[in-house]
């Protein structure tokens, strides 16, 4: 079983990179494999409503990037898509992946567990969660849930690590995409185990932007 993780972030090792960092990480210890899979930071062609993906079975545009991820995400077993917030919103780098994505490969994605991962300063992740969520509902895709929105806080480079409640939240959500796989693969996977909850509160001053 193989999970892919695709980071939205145009920074290298962020925030975003931490959080889903934290989700393989469980994964490989409950027996999934994991590849996180970055989107760059080169431009991203969108959607033109034009149809051809229908007779292609693929989008018309042969670019790298998407070529990549559509082949990586037919090979998996369950996506995981994480972003930064910006403007309340998820990357549009990222959006105009995913929409050529899965308006193209909705046969080979459906029924395959899906999960989103949200990083913001402070507000706006709710939104980036919903909107990533609805890709995954309108494509036949259980969604994996955690025991909080899946979101962790960090603004300065490295800052996600300190988000102990976020960090755990990340945990939770792999031992659920992993027990969920399993289940879905026949075996009788038990109810993953708890951590002892943790609960953290961000109050201080910060100056500079990253993700």
């Amino acid at each position: 079983m193989k999970v892919l993780l695709v980071n939205g972030s145009p920074r290298v090792g962020g925030n975003t990179f931490i959080a889903l960092s934290e989700v393989a990480k469980t994964l490989e210890e409950n027996g999934v494999r994991a590849e996180i899979v970055q989107i760059g930071t080169k431009a991203v062609q969108g959607c033109i409503a034009c149809y051809k993906c229908a007779e292609l079975g693929r989008c018309v545009f042969n670019d790298d990037l998407y070529n990549k991820i559509r082949e990586k995400a037919i090979e998996s077993d369950a996506i995981v898509i994480g972003s930064p917030t910006y403007y309340a919103g998820p990357n549009g780098s990222l959006c105009a992946l995913l929409d050529r994505l899965f308006f193209s490969c909705k046969s080979h994605l459906q029924y395959k567990p899906g999960a989103s991962v949200a990083v913001c300063r402070r507000g706006g992740v709710s939104a980036v969660f919903d909107r990533l969520n609805k890709y995954f509902t309108i494509t036949n895709m259980p969604v994996v849930s955690s025991q909080y929105w899946n979101s962790v806080h960090g603004l300065l480079p490295g800052e996600a690590l300190q988000d102990e409640e976020g960090l755990q939240t990340m945990r939770v959500l792999g031992r659920n995409i992993a027990w969920m796989l399993k289940n879905l693969k026949g075996e009788i996977a038990p109810v993953p185990q708890t951590e002892p909850k943790i609960m953290t509160n961000f109050i201080r001053p910060n100056a500079d932007a990253a993700d």
